[in-house]
């Protein structure tokens, strides 16, 4: 990887030497592909889900091709056959006999080939008639099964195959997964109730068809010498308190940490002291203030109430409990489980489990966060 004006990287991958940690999580999921086993990746939203997948696909164990595609945007079992197929497009080797089994496969089916506005990579759209996906993606994945190489193909939230129209689209996927020997698997996803929903529920297809990684926050000391170095390395001076305040400031979430350092290492120079870092992160938080204003326009009052409210209070454990109710003038416990349903379906709040065990719920947005208590 080439050397880059800023180390704190806040989209894409950019190599090791700009990955901070997650040394564990990447030996678990390369010794789960080298013993023959998928994994279920949970994590909640930017806490460097895809940059692990990332590092571990650029590195893959040997004689491994990697394989990435993200679902997210997609809405159908047709635009997963679409991501599927530019992926595998962009990633194996066109000379080789048998990727051009594979690519001739593709071609056969006449896909229009357009360019990313914003990456500038290719994408494939084939034109199938309604029914037909299904045929060609198992087609897809059987010449991977002979591909000479094994094969590790990440999907990335995984969770959306839920929503897609289609029915039972779980059991149709394991059906085809389960005959695959040589293709493993990384099914990565942050809404974490509906990936145990799909992973853990013995009713589903997917039951203990693979192992569960969660991962959550980078220890601080580790993260604290990772900014050290990368300010250092820069000529510049940066405190221990000062890195300690920043990961408090940024609740020690690796979006947030980077994004602060980020524009902490872009504005400064010398010796970073209190006040060059707190006018970075005033910063963040006025240019959010028109999306923080846009919350309270999507939702509603009671919604919008006890989101600021569990904004305040950072995690919040008991939120249908008298004391919190009352603090903030939420109504009944009734109207608190509606507002926080609705919450989490939109992802304005996730639900976690403390080391104790204990359930919490907390705002997903750090800088929001932040904005409220500021105020």
């Amino acid at each position: 990887m080439k050397s880059i004006s800023n180390p704190f990287i806040t989209t894409g991958y950019q190599g090791g030497e700009y990955f901070c940690d997650r040394l564990e999580e990447t030996e678990v999921l390369k010794s789960n592909l080298i013993n023959g086993q998928s994994t279920t990746l949970v994590a909640i939203r930017r806490i460097g889900k895809t940059g692990l997948i990332r590092h571990v696909l650029a590195n893959p164990p040997e004689n491994y091709t990697a394989i990435y595609l993200d679902i997210l945007p997609t809405e159908n079992l047709k635009d997963f056959l679409n991501v599927l197929a530019t992926a595998i497009f962009t990633t194996l080797p066109e000379h080789s006999k048998p990727g051009n089994k594979i690519l001739d496969y593709l071609k056969s089916l006449r896909p229009i080939i357009t360019f990313d506005p914003l990456t500038g990579f290719p994408q494939l759209t084939v034109d199938v008639r309604p029914g037909e996906a299904e045929r060609h993606i198992q087609s897809v994945l059987e010449y991977l099964e002979a591909y000479p190489q094994k094969v590790v193909i990440a999907i990335d939230e995984f969770q959306q195959i839920m929503n897609y129209p289609e029915k039972n689209m779980d059991a149709f996927l394991r059906s085809i997964i389960q005959t695959l020997n040589n293709v493993r698997f990384i099914f990565s996803g942050s809404q974490q109730h509906l990936m145990t929903q799909l992973f853990a529920d013995p009713s589903r297809p997917f039951y203990q068809s693979a192992a569960f990684l969660k991962i959550g926050k980078i220890e601080a000391k580790v993260y604290a010498l990772f900014i050290r170095h990368h300010f250092e390395k820069a000529e510049m001076m940066i405190g221990q308190e000062i890195i300690n305040n920043m990961l408090s400031w940024a609740d020690h979430h690796t979006y947030y940490v980077q994004l602060l350092c980020n524009r902490v290492f872009a504005s400064a120079s010398g010796e970073i002291d209190d006040t060059c870092w707190r006018e970075q992160a005033s910063r963040l938080l006025q240019e959010q203030e028109i999306v923080f204003f846009k919350y309270r326009d999507l939702l509603t009052k009671q919604q919008w109430y006890l989101l600021k409210a569990i904004a305040h209070e950072e995690t919040v454990y008991y939120p249908t409990s008298k004391g919190f109710i009352g603090k903030y003038n939420l109504g009944s416990p009734a109207t608190v489980l509606r507002s926080l349903q609705a919450l989490t379906d939109k992802e304005m709040i996730y639900s976690d489990y403390a080391e104790d065990g204990q359930l919490f719920y907390s705002v997903y947005d750090v800088l929001f966060r932040r904005w409220m208590q500021s105020r």
